[in-house]
């Protein structure tokens, strides 16, 4: 076909791979669910460990969600290499939901990159993620090949055991849904929205990037002071009054792509020996950790490409204090 001599007639380097796989993704979705579940999920992070960025030491992650002195919860995001829609998408969306989240007593939060500590404090400043590696309240840490978030569970993706195939390929097949059944469904629910339920944070993660001059740009108007004065998507006949309205992720994932990922690939992009562990099919997860009942109140590991945990869910399994 003519997509495949196109694609075919592409030099084919790491670079020009990620940009053709991620085209495929610009009609975006989340197809997102939640389990509540007692106490299994922290047993497999006991005695693994992560780098912290700020002070460049090991992270036990079992001591790090068990122990909390400022309060009951903790949450920790096992996130993926730093170019990725889904670890793009976890900061993005624990920049929004935190204070939500603090209302239910999660007081204590981390993220794991799959990445060096150059990738991981690019991506957070992409995102305005505050960090604590300038005073902010995230918990930065990075796991360059991804030993946190296998000990966790994550899914490797399509192939993981084949040393002989390219890991681009391997992604590749991913995106039809080869070892990762939920990214299909997450790119068409995307396409067509949804009316029943809100994602606030998408509008958040846009006016963030417009503010930083990354394009598309013309989906909401900003203010002089950057808040938001229109949401354009809300202007579409019929469906701009659904809670997420179709295109609205679609146009963050292509502002993502374009001037988070391509745009910053050298500085973002996994290292070759990451390649070789497999962290470019790797997915992510996240877990909510209630110390005062040592037990775990929330877990999500990734089914798919942008099938990350929905923070929806999050709020409504863990109830405000």
């Amino acid at each position: 076909s003519k997509l495949v001599s196109i694609v075919i007639g592409i030099k084919q380097t790491p670079l020009s791979y990620t940009i053709i796989m991620r085209s495929l993704l610009l009609l975006p979705a989340t197809l997102l669910a939640s389990t509540l579940q007692g106490g299994t999920a922290f047993a497999p992070l006991a005695g693994v460990s992560a780098t912290s960025v700020k002070s460049n030491e090991n992270v036990d992650l079992g001591n790090f969600l068990k122990t909390n002195d400022a309060g009951d919860k903790t949450m920790l995001v096992l996130g993926t290499y730093a170019a990725d829609f889904n670890a793009v998408e976890y900061a993005q969306r624990l920049r929004y939901y935190m204070p939500e989240l603090q209302k239910r007593g999660i007081s204590k939060f981390g993220i794991v990159l799959n990445c060096e500590a150059d990738a991981a404090l690019k991506l957070v400043d992409l995102v305005d993620l505050p960090c604590d590696t300038s005073d902010g309240e995230v918990t930065l840490m990075i796991d360059p090949t991804g030993q946190a978030g296998r000990q966790f569970g994550v899914g490797a993706g399509w192939r993981s055991d084949d040393e002989e195939m390219s890991p681009y390929l391997k992604l590749f097949g991913m995106l039809f849904g080869l070892g990762a059944w939920a990214t299909l469904p997450a790119v068409i629910g995307g396409y067509i929205g949804n009316p029943f339920t809100a994602q606030p944070w998408i509008e958040d993660a846009m006016a963030v990037g417009i503010r930083k001059k990354r394009w598309p740009d013309n989906g909401l108007e900003l203010n002089d002071s950057g808040e938001v004065v229109v949401n354009k998507f809300q202007e579409l006949p019929v469906v701009g009054e659904w809670k997420r309205r179709p295109l609205e992720l679609a146009t963050l994932r292509l502002q993502n792509m374009i001037d988070i990922s391509i745009k910053n690939w050298k500085e973002l992009a996994p290292k070759d020996d990451a390649l070789k562990a497999g962290v470019l099919t790797q997915l992510g997860g996240c877990v909510v950790f209630d110390s005062t009942k040592d037990a775990v109140v929330f877990e999500w590991k990734d089914p798919g490409i942008c099938a990350v945990a929905n923070f929806e869910n999050i709020l409504e399994k863990v109830p405000l204090v």
